[in-house]
């Protein structure tokens, strides 16, 4: 159990994937600038990375790594389809969102509208792929990790767009200087929270 919570912890605030690898930046910036709109599209990444996450370490254990195959018998011990790793990857991605699109425009019209072009971009958002190629890479050692791991990258990345969206939402009635209003502004503190979120990097959870 006590590895579960240190790597839901460590994938919210250490390896955090808009503070530590600068991944989904484009949604970050676009989507922010209301705490309304931050929520739903931060929600959405959330269910996105739970349920692709761990679809992604199935499909890579049983039937995308080197040997992955040996359970249909001993001539498919050998085959390695490791090269259609991003194919098979992007295409669950996109089944995932295209099914969060639906529910969105069904359920919540408004917030729909609201966020636009950016809620099916959720499916080349370099962090819903990041999540399962660092799942990869991570080689956990059963489904229930790769699911913990999706399901606290996908917090990190909410606990991110929301805090950005509240601060947008605050300084937008502060007297900015008028080269730094918009993106500028927002790129610094951006920078400013990453520099606050490597501060986890020294803790030891173990």
């Amino acid at each position: 159990m006590q590895e579960y919570i240190n790597l839901f912890v460590r994938s919210i605030f250490i390896d955090n994937m808009i503070f530590a690898y600068f991944l989904g930046m484009c949604s970050y910036l676009a989507v922010s600038k209301s705490v309304k709109t931050a929520v739903g599209l931060g929600a959405a990444v959330i269910f996105v990375l739970f349920v692709t996450v761990p679809a992604n370490y199935m499909l890579d254990k049983y039937l995308l790594r080197p040997g992955a195959l040996s359970w249909l018998g001993e001539e498919y011990a050998s085959m390695d389809l490791s090269f259609l790793s991003f194919i098979m990857f992007i295409a669950v991605v996109a089944s995932m969102v295209q099914l969060v699109e639906m529910i969105v425009e069904k359920f919540a019209p408004a917030l729909y509208s609201a966020l636009g072009i950016f809620l099916p971009l959720i499916a080349v958002n370099c962090a819903i792929l990041g999540g399962s190629l660092f799942m990869q890479q991570k080689d956990f050692s059963n489904v229930g990790l790769a699911a913990t791991y999706g399901l606290g990258s996908g917090v990190g990345w909410f606990l991110a767009i929301l805090a950005i969206a509240a601060i947008r939402e605050k300084i937008t009635y502060s007297n900015v200087p008028a080269p730094l209003k918009g993106l500028g502004i927002t790129f610094i503190i951006t920078g400013l929270m990453a520099i606050g979120f490597m501060s986890f990097m020294g803790i030891s959870l173990d």
